[in-house]
Formats: C-alpha cells, sequence, structure tokens
C-alpha cells in the first residue's frame, strides 16, 4: 500500500527477518538512504540482470551508488514483498527519465534473492529490454531493441558507465 508520499508500508502483513530485509532496502532506495540500502547487501552479494549483466561485492554497491547519485529524478514502488529463510521475490517500478535522450521510462521488474548472514547474497532483477529500449530511444527502440546490436550497445553503455563511477569514487571493483 502506497501511503501520501508515494512510499510504500507494510501494515497487514508480520513479516519475517527476511522480508523485513527486502522491505528495508527498498524503502531505502525510495528514501535515497545509501547507507541503509547497503548494509542490506552481504559483502560477496552477486546481483543480476540484463543490462549490467554478472556484478558483485564492491561493483554491485557502486552501481546502486551510480544510480542514486545519477537518478534526480527516479521514483520507485515496490509491493510484493515475499521472502522464506532461503530466497525472497518483490515487484518494483522504476519511475526516471533517461538523461541520453530526456525519454520518461517506467521499467517494472520482477526482482528474487536469496539471502546469507542476514543479507542479501544474491540479487536478480528481470525486466524486458526490447520494452526499456522502446521507451528510451523511441521508435528505434520499439522496431530494432529486441535485436543483439541494440541490447548489447545498451549493455555496453551501463557497463562502461558503472566502470567510469568506480573508477572516478577509487572504489575497488
Amino acid at each position: 500500500m502506497l501511503n501520501t508520499l508515494g512510499l510504500y508500508t507494510e501494515t497487514q502483513k508480520t513479516m519475517n527477518s527476511n522480508e523485513e530485509l527486502l522491505f528495508k532496502f527498498y524503502t531505502a532506495f525510495q528514501t535515497r538512504d545509501k547507507k541503509s540500502m547497503l548494509e542490506c547487501y552481504h559483502d560477496e552479494v552477486e546481483f543480476r540482470d540484463p543490462v549490467y549483466g554478472i556484478v558483485k561485492g564492491v561493483a554491485a554497491k557502486a552501481m546502486w551508488l551510480m544510480i542514486l547519485e545519477r537518478g534526480n529524478e527516479l521514483k520507485i514502488e515496490f509491493r510484493n514483498v515475499t521472502a522464506n529463510e532461503n530466497e525472497g521475490r518483490v515487484d518494483w517500478t522504476a519511475f526516471y527519465t533517461y538523461s541520453k535522450t530526456d525519454r520518461q521510462i517506467v521499467n517494472r521488474i520482477h526482482a528474487t534473492f536469496k539471502f546469507k548472514d542476514g543479507k542479501i547474497f544474491f540479487h536478480r532483477d528481470r525486466y524486458s529490454v526490447w520494452r526499456w529500449a522502446g521507451m528510451a530511444l523511441g521508435l528505434t527502440g520499439y522496431l530494432l531493441g529486441f535485436t543483439p546490436f541494440i541490447q548489447n550497445q545498451i549493455k555496453s553503455d551501463a557497463v562502461t558507465s558503472l566502470r567510469m563511477y568506480i573508477k572516478r569514487k577509487r572504489m575497488a571493483g
């Protein structure tokens, strides 16, 4: 349920510790609380998604810092937080303006998780790169966003941005 500030509130269900962890992660994401967000990740975390590919440890944490620092207009909604002692799921939506084209993005994401030592150890986001390309690139993205050429360019741009961010911030990655 969204409150008047547009932030997710879980009021009707008692959450287990891993559901609380996921709730903390996404609430921190909504409020841009970098410290709390990164506290949820295990030091050996592995993040996967269709654009960044596989990102581990410090680099995964750096990715979220970069996203938060660059996404001044970024808004997050999340729902369907479920977890047991081993794994969890969250559906979340990111609303933002893609800076390269100044186009509005509404990216619907299904995330899955695994836990270790009371932290997120594995995080996978799934979404349609073709759908994202259509929103970000317009007609070109809709017509060609499914092709390896366009998808590889999107991936290359994201990975290069992350590498440059890590280098600029002097983070080990």
